[in-house]
């Protein structure tokens, strides 16, 4: 029979009260709770060590319980337990990603999102995703600024930023890169690294790719990109490079991992090898550059219907 031990958590009018099998042999592997709120019990909390020094989070807490922050209040006792009395340096938790009560308690008990399993849980003809979450040790406590911007960072949204130039000759050909990883040409650029800024980007993936320095003079345009073959939504700036000589691309010493070659290419060039998104960017941008206000908001290369268009 089941017993409750003596060691119990408190906080305030919340109580969890330890229990375990009379022989302890689960003691040492799994450490469950029961959690009592004014004298009932409202549910359960229970860390179990996954290896060493890991331990892994679930809860219940009953329907009538629900939406009082009992969970977060039990879960965060609980993790404290972890690290301060069973010597965990980390515990975590699953999640199914439809479950957002779930979540909140998680992140609110100082747990980071980490990442998403997918098609790891499977009943029946049926399959789920799995978000994991952890905290360790030394994260910085829920309550406190530095653990709440920890958590929010690792909970909100990701949005992949992409850095383009538009490089001008003296007939206003826009400079384009033949790629050899795929068909369309392409205007010199690239993904942006995690804290680098966009124009450094643009900087830097110019000067590896090509072997030019070049300065941004301005922003074109903003241009978020739908999801399209397997790829993520994405944000496009669209920096302005100004106009260079059309023999600079003499000099140019290009990556050949990643850059065929480089042409000057009029409307009637880069709209027979650019993709159709870049075509629709390509039009809308060179359209609005005689605008005494040239920065465009796009969307999958075109102005929303309800930005009027540029006269």
């Amino acid at each position: 029979m089941d017993h409750p031990e003596q060691a119990t958590l408190r906080d305030g009018d919340l109580l969890l009260r330890r229990w375990t099998t009379e022989n302890g042999e689960e003691l040492l592997a799994r450490a469950t709770f029961l959690v009592e709120w004014r004298g009932n019990v409202a549910g359960s909390v229970e860390v179990r060590q996954l290896s060493e020094g890991v331990g892994s989070l679930s809860w219940v807490v009953h329907e009538p319980y629900r939406g009082q922050g009992i969970a977060t209040r039990a879960v965060r006792l609980v993790i404290d337990f972890a690290f301060s009395t069973l010597g965990l340096g980390r515990v975590e938790a699953r999640v199914n990603p439809v479950n957002r009560s779930a979540l909140r308690v998680a992140l609110r008990a100082g747990l980071r999102r980490e990442g998403l399993l997918r098609a790891n849980v499977r009943s029946g003809a049926q399959t789920d995703d799995t978000v994991l979450l952890g905290r360790l040790e030394n994260d910085p406590a829920p309550g406190t600024r530095e653990g709440f911007t920890a958590m929010l960072d690792s909970a909100l949204p990701l949005k992949r930023a992409i850095a383009q130039g538009v490089l001008r000759n003296e007939r206003g050909d826009i400079l384009l890169c033949e790629l050899a990883y795929k068909a369309e040409w392409d205007l010199p650029g690239g993904v942006v690294d995690p804290d680098e800024s966009p124009a450094s980007c643009l900087v830097r993936e110019i000067e590896e790719e090509l072997g030019l320095t070049v300065e941004p003079t301005g922003l074109l345009a903003v241009n978020w990109m739908p999801p399209w073959l397997g790829w993520r939504d994405a944000v496009l700036l669209v920096f302005d490079l100004g106009v260079a000589a059309s023999d600079i691309t003499d000099r140019l010493v290009l990556e050949d991992r990643e850059i065929r070659a480089v042409h000057w290419a009029d409307e009637s060039v880069w709209v027979e090898r650019v993709a159709a998104y870049t075509a629709r960017m390509l039009r809308s941008v060179t359209q609005g550059a005689s605008s005494p206000s040239p920065i465009a908001y796009l969307e999958d290369g075109l102005r929303p219907e309800w930005e009027p268009p540029r006269t």
